[in-house]
């Protein structure tokens, strides 16, 4: 089945806001077994939100478009979906009713404009707004169907999940079973990668699974095998052996599965062992204390954290007693004074040159990750690439991924026995 995905929006178009929802539609699209191969952005104009969907619907089974069904006058993909399909828009009562108790509930008064978002084409089904005063709508338009969700991403991914879902799978007529599955990776850039993959690319010329990779910034390089099948058992099985094959070519640079994120993984291994950790930051700032707090449950294993970006702060709060503050001796320095300062058993630390000037001569890019454990500590030099941000973030990720490696006991970890 093909799904195209209308992003409506001037914003979109003037780069104000990043259209990260026609990402979201497609990667659950393709986690579901759907093709997606028209994704189209346009502006709040109606006669041009015309023209885009009936350009994709003349190429797909279904639309899925997402803005533009807001309460304010540039809010018009009601209107332009009631004309491509032929339907009048009529309020829907159970609809007002919804928004009037929304707003009543939150103490707010509410505006005549707000009741625009009652009025839908008639005969659309009405995906109820949980999370938001915006219904999304589904609106058959022969044997086809557009579908649409408000532009608030968490709405969207709420009604994607369930109702959209549920409309594609009624309405598929293929009954191939399209499954993916996604490897994370760090450490190996996307050339590299695809050059140890090169074996399984020739052995799987013409065969069910297709591989591709996609280089997604702090979350590394993914692989993503895609396989189908009769039925869900069998894809699976293909996608099993694909991933072991994968492993044995890629070793621990793999580090997650799917959504599995480094600081999902790092609070697993954490937990597994038993461990408490403190971070200690110069260049990145509470990036990696922050990236760990994204974990539910983080209070159970992580103590805290020092920003310990002044000289100052690394010499009184932690200890730190170097001449250069960006060196291996100030990194393990920082990671053992952390970890004794939150009585922590593990220590993690970040300093180093993001940029634009250069620090006690070394180069921009120039950083050190440092890690303590029970009285032992170690750390590692990196050279990075790229402006400050970026010099940063990569840092984070990297002062994740050792501690990933070293709690596995890689090789490629630090050696704190």
């Amino acid at each position: 089945m093909e799904v195209s995905v209308v992003a409506i929006g001037t914003e979109l178009l003037l780069g104000q806001i990043i259209d990260s929802n026609s990402a979201r539609i497609g990667q659950t699209l393709a986690a579901n077994g759907f093709s997606s191969h028209l994704q189209l952005k346009v502006g709040d104009n109606h006669e041009r939100i015309v023209a885009a969907l009936t350009l994709a619907l003349a190429e797909a089974d279904a639309v899925i478009t997402s803005g533009g069904l807001g309460p304010t006058q540039d809010d018009i993909t009601r209107e332009a979906i009631a004309e491509v399909s032929g339907r009048e828009l009529i309020e829907d009562p159970g609809v007002r009713a919804v928004i009037e108790g929304l707003f009543a509930a939150r103490g707010r008064p509410m505006s005549a404009n707000n009741y625009r978002q009652a009025m839908v084409p008639q005969g659309a089904t009405i995906i109820p707004q949980r999370k938001g005063t915006a219904p999304g709508l589904i609106v058959p338009v022969g044997d086809k169907v557009i579908i649409a969700l408000p532009g608030v991403p968490y709405e969207l991914d709420d009604m994607m999940a369930s109702e959209v879902l549920t409309e594609l799978r009624a309405r598929r007529r293929d009954t191939t079973v399209i499954r993916s599955r996604v490897l994370r990776t760090w450490g190996l850039g996307e050339s590299t990668l695809a050059e140890r993959m090169a074996p399984r690319f020739d052995a799987l010329e013409g065969s069910n699974v297709t591989i591709a990779f996609l280089a997604s910034g702090i979350e590394g390089v993914k692989v993503r095998f895609t396989g189908a099948g009769s039925d869900e058992a069998e894809v699976i099985g293909l996608l099993n052996d694909e991933e072991q094959r994968a492993r044995q070519l890629l070793g621990d640079y793999i580090f997650g599965v799917d959504d599995e994120t480094l600081e999902i993984v790092a609070s697993r291994l954490l937990t597994k062992h038993a461990l408490t950790i403190a971070t200690a930051e110069s260049l990145t700032a509470g990036m990696v204390a922050a990236q760990l707090a994204r974990v539910p449950g983080a209070s159970a294993w992580l103590q805290g954290g020092v920003v310990s970006y002044a000289r100052l702060v690394k010499e009184r709060v932690l200890g730190v007693n170097t001449p250069l503050v960006v060196s291996e001796e100030a990194a393990c320095s920082m990671a053992d004074g952390v970890a004794r300062l939150l009585d922590s058993d593990v220590g993690l630390a970040t300093t180093g040159v993001a940029g634009p000037d250069t620090l006690e001569g070394q180069a921009v890019g120039t950083v050190w990750i440092g890690m303590s454990y029970r009285g032992h500590s170690a750390a590692r030099g990196v050279q990075l690439l790229g402006d400050r941000e970026r010099i940063r973030t990569y840092a984070t990720a990297t002062a994740l991924d050792l501690l990933r490696l070293t709690l596995e006991g890689s090789s490629r970890g630090f050696d704190l026995k």
